[in-house]
């Protein structure tokens, strides 16, 4: 049975520890405003860049001269999964559940005889992919020193993406991020973003009637359009997984400093019962020898 002393001194660390967390959940919630403001302002652009993407590439008659962020490589051989993860800890399944999803991809992706590649972006799952995947992290992007994550280092993943694909270093690409939908749920999400995702179920639907199908014409045309928005569309791909992270690690954050400070504080105060217990039974004791004391006088 632990003394009075350990006791109390476990009682204190509790009290620092239930602080710390108390501090760290006020801090998430300042932070998650801005960060889930910013990533709804992101939504509409990229979605709607999305859908401009699959209209225009529907109209384009795929070939070999076509851009291969649009045409891909020709191959399906060799996938590139952009893993999207913190630089900090304290927020609960946040990181562990992106890294499973990227997992998984990867597991179903290498059962069907596809090599499997990994482009690390923030550096809280790095050891879980190179412990399970040896050698196959082609690149980890290092944003420790970045306060927050934003356009410009976007920008900078896009163009090693671009650049390693005309490489030849991979033919498809798949990005993995957590998607907010609120501080409780955050959905670890898979989007292909090399070449561009096809959306051809629209195009499907000839049960629609020919007056409701809208009419687009492009100026100049649809290949010199693609040719400017195909670099743009992975940018913004990119930059909005960014966005939605950011968002969605400070909801994790909060939640999880929440439970956190909750349990320390239900700690504190079985702790504060085992103490006062210990404390009676102490006195008691003493009660009992000094009487005991008296008696045999």
């Amino acid at each position: 049975m632990a003394s009075l002393k350990e006791l109390k001194g476990r009682i204190g660390s509790v009290k620092s520890t239930q602080k710390i967390t108390k501090a760290k959940q006020m801090v998430a919630a300042a932070k998650l405003r801005r960060a889930q403001s910013a990533a709804e302002a992101a939504r509409p652009y990229a979605t709607q860049l999305e859908k401009i993407m699959g209209n225009l590439a529907a109209k384009v008659t795929i070939s070999e001269s076509s851009p291969k962020l649009l045409a891909g490589t020709g191959k399906d051989d060799v996938h590139l999964l952009v893993v999207c993860n913190s630089d900090r800890g304290l927020c609960g399944g946040f990181n562990a559940n992106i890294v499973k999803e990227a997992r998984l991809k990867a597991e179903t992706l290498q059962a069907a005889g596809k090599t499997v590649k990994f482009y690390m972006v923030g550096r809280k799952g790095r050891p879980v992919i190179n412990r399970f995947y040896p050698g196959q992290t082609m690149k980890d992007y290092d944003t420790t020193g970045v306060k927050n994550v934003g356009f410009p280092e976007a920008q900078e993943i896009a163009a090693d993406l671009i650049q390693m694909m005309e490489d030849g270093q991979f033919d498809v690409a798949h990005l993995f991020y957590s998607k907010f939908k609120s501080a409780l749920v955050q959905e670890p999400t898979c989007q292909q973003i090399i070449p561009v995702a096809i959306d051809t179920s629209a195009a499907a639907n000839s049960d629609a009637p020919a007056e409701n199908i809208a009419s687009v014409e492009y100026e100049p045309d649809e290949e010199e359009i693609l040719a400017e928005l195909l670099p743009r569309n992975v940018n913004t791909q990119v930059f909005g997984a960014l966005l939605e992270n950011m968002a969605s690690e400070q909801g994790a954050s909060m939640t999880a400093m929440d439970n956190a400070t909750r349990n320390a504080g239900d700690l504190i105060n079985n702790l504060t019962i085992q103490y006062n217990r210990s404390r009676q039974a102490a006195i008691t004791t003493e009660l009992v020898e000094i009487i005991s004391g008296a008696e045999a006088l």
